[in-house]
C-alpha cells in the first residue's frame, strides 16, 4: 500500500510517498481502508517534532480519518469488517490503510460523506468539549472565537449557535469572515485592520464577552482576556500563531476570570464516558442540520504536502482533506 512518510522531521517539503507493507490488526486493534483524511494544525507540528505526541521515525502524518474497517484482531466487538467509521488516531491517516485501536473508532453519521466525516470528529468534538464542558457556555451569553475561519473555528461557531449564545468571529480577512458570517456568525471582526479590543467594546456596549475560544495565541489572547467580561472565560484551544503567550496575573484576578485548559485529545482517554456522550451530541446536532463541515479543498495522497503547506500558511478556510486513490 501507499503512505505519506516523515523519514526525519522537518517542513511538509521533507515528506515522501512510499509503498509500505500493509498493517495486519493485532488483538484489540482494526484495519480501515482510509477513504478521506483531514489536515489538522497538529499534523504540522508533529511532523517538525514540535508536538507533544513524538512517535518513532519513520511514520505517517494524519491524525484523523474516514473509511471501511478492512479487518478486525481478537477482542474487537464494536466495530466489524465492511463498518464505516470515522477514527482519530493520532497519527497514520495519510495512507491508504492504517491500523488503530478499536476503541478509537465511531459510526460514521448517516447520510455524511467520507470527505465531511474525515473533518468533523477533532474539530466538533474539541469545540463542543471546550464549550459546553470547559465553558459551560449558556443561552444568550456571548462568545468570540479567534481563528473563527479555521476549522475548530467554523466548529465553534456552530456550536455557539446551537447553544443559544451570540457569536462574534475574527479572522484575517474579508474572505475568510464571510465563511463565518455562512456558518451562522453573528458579528464579524477583522482583526488585521480592525482594533479588536476597540470593536468588542462597540458590539458588546463596553461589557465585553463572556467566553473567548482561542486556537491563536499569539498577540490576540491578551488582547482578548481583556475583553471579557466579569467572570468571564477564556479557552486555550491552541497556539496556531507560533507563539505561547506570557499573560499577566493580573488581569484575571481583575476581571474574576478563568483561563481554561482544552485538551480534547487526552480527555477522550480519561474520560471515555463523557467523550462518548460527546460525540454522540455533536452527531445529534449534524442530523438536525446545525453542524456542517466546510470542506474547501481536496487532495490526493500524493499531494498531502501541498495540503499541509496550506495549513502551515494558514490559508486553510474550514478544512482540507485528503483523499487515497483520487487522481494526482
Amino acid at each position: 500500500m501507499k503512505a505519506v512518510l516523515c523519514k526525519q522531521f522537518g517542513p511538509p517539503e521533507s515528506l515522501v510517498v512510499e509503498d509500505v507493507p500493509a498493517p495486519v490488526a493485532d488483538p484489540g486493534e482494526v484495519v480501515v481502508t482510509v477513504k478521506a483524511a483531514s489536515v489538522n494544525f497538529p499534523d504540522v507540528l508533529i511532523i517538525q517534532n514540535k508536538y507533544q505526541f513524538k512517535p518513532p521515525l519513520p511514520f505517517s502524518p494524519g491524525s484523523e480519518m474516514a473509511g471501511v474497517v478492512k479487518s478486525v484482531g481478537a477482542g474487537v466487538d464494536n466495530v466489524k469488517p465492511g463498518d464505516r467509521v470515522i477514527a482519530f488516531t493520532t497519527f497514520g491517516a495519510f495512507a491508504e490503510e492504517v491500523k488503530t485501536e478499536a476503541s478509537r473508532c465511531s459510526p460514521m453519521p448517516e447520510g455524511m460523506s467520507f470527505e465531511d466525516a474525515a473533518a468533523f470528529v477533532l474539530t466538533y468534538g474539541t469545540s463542543d468539549h471546550a464549550l459546553r464542558d470547559r465553558a459551560q457556555l449558556k443561552a444568550g451569553e456571548t462568545l468570540l472565537v479567534l481563528g473563527a475561519a479555521g476549522g475548530v473555528g467554523i466548529a465553534a461557531i456552530e456550536i455557539g449557535k446551537a447553544l443559544g449564545a451570540r457569536v462574534i468571529a475574527c479572522a484575517s480577512s474579508p474572505e475568510k469572515l464571510a465563511v463565518c458570517k455562512q456558518h451562522g456568525a453573528d458579528e464579524l471582526i477583522n482583526y488585521a485592520s480592525e482594533d479588536l479590543r476597540e470593536r468588542v467594546k462597540a458590539l458588546t456596549g463596553g461589557r465585553g464577552v463572556d467566553v473567548v475560544y482561542d486556537p491563536v495565541g499569539g498577540p490576540y489572547t491578551e488582547l482578548a482576556l481583556r475583553s471579557t467580561a466579569w467572570r468571564g472565560r477564556l479557552l486555550v484551544v491552541g497556539f496556531a500563531a507560533g507563539e505561547i503567550p506570557r499573560i499577566p496575573l493580573n488581569l484575571p484576578l481583575l476581571k474574576g476570570s478563568s483561563i481554561v485548559g482544552v485538551f480534547w485529545g487526552d480527555w477522550a482517554k480519561q474520560e471515555p464516558k463523557a467523550f462518548a456522550a460527546g460525540i454522540a451530541q455533536i452527531g445529534a446536532w449534524h442530523r438536525a442540520g446545525k453542524l456542517k463541515p466546510h470542506v474547501s479543498a481536496t487532495f490526493p495522497l500524493e499531494r498531502a504536502a501541498e495540503a499541509m503547506q496550506m495549513m502551515a500558511n494558514r490559508q486553510v478556510k474550514g478544512k482540507v482533506v485528503v483523499v487515497p486513490g483520487a487522481a494526482a
